[in-house]
């Protein structure tokens, strides 16, 4: 089933940042020139985001199993990620875009964890965009703090272990007061989620572009839109059951 591309907008999309490594490589740059056209990317991704309507995105920024790269490498993103927030929170401000942090980025250097508590305080009352920033991120680490979580809760009494479903499951994860995303891309033309919101993404549309991430540009980004905008999203009913009563 076709849809209007323009009329069939997510409203909430979260991209895994791939191919940093492999684009500098292709360029015969060191690693850390890939990361830096990265965050570039990031930036032209976030102002097409909200020039197209969006109302959340979420980037894979850092994942837990990243700490297991060359020390160089970490310190230069942890330089890179503080450079980056500190650029951003003047754009944030002016135009209104919140930030989430998901993740146990109280693991991050001190001086990024106070940057980021400032940006998410700073910005915590805006509603029109929110920018999500996953950092220090795995789901199966998202589901373990949440179990623990729930765990503490149900001692304290304040939940009910046998009532709990997942609807109040959900509100223990890292995205407990975002909407799943409708959309999950990939870029650099791999095709696994790589512990990213898997409980969220249970019924996402994923779109997996060979685009390596610093060339990924607004084209790349409404390309992924557009492919979307001809999906039929079931939720496990059949195509009949979508289609609207005869008048």
């Amino acid at each position: 089933m076709q849809n209007d591309s323009t009329n069939n907008r997510p409203r909430h999309v979260a991209i895994i940042m791939d191919g940093n490594g492999r684009w500098a490589k292709a360029h015969g740059l060191p690693r850390i020139e890939g990361h830096r056209r990265g965050a570039q990317a990031v930036q032209r991704s976030l102002e097409a985001a909200r020039d197209l309507g969006l109302q959340y995105l979420t980037l894979y920024a850092f994942s837990v199993e990243n700490w297991n790269r060359p020390k160089e490498e970490v310190q230069a993103l942890m330089e890179l990620l503080d450079q980056f927030l500190k650029d951003q929170l003047k754009h944030m401000l002016k135009h209104k875009i919140r930030l989430r942090v998901l993740g146990r980025y109280h693991e991050l250097p001190k001086h990024i964890q106070d940057r980021l508590r400032d940006t998410e305080a700073r910005t915590a009352d805006f509603t029109d965009f929110t920018v999500g920033l996953a950092l220090n991120y795995g789901s199966r680490t998202e589901v373990v703090d949440a179990a623990r979580a729930i765990a503490k809760a149900a001692q304290a009494g304040t939940l009910d272990p046998d009532n709990l479903d997942y609807a109040q499951f959900r509100d223990f994860l890292y995205t407990g007061d975002m909407p799943d995303p409708d959309l999950v891309i990939r870029t650099s033309g791999e095709s696994r989620l790589s512990n990213f919101l898997l409980l969220q993404s249970a019924y996402s549309e994923i779109h997996f572009s060979q685009v390596l991430w610093p060339d990924f540009d607004r084209a790349s980004f409404e390309a992924a839109l557009d492919d979307y905008a001809q999906r039929e999203r079931r939720y496990g009913k059949t195509s009949e059951q979508l289609q609207p009563p005869e008048s």
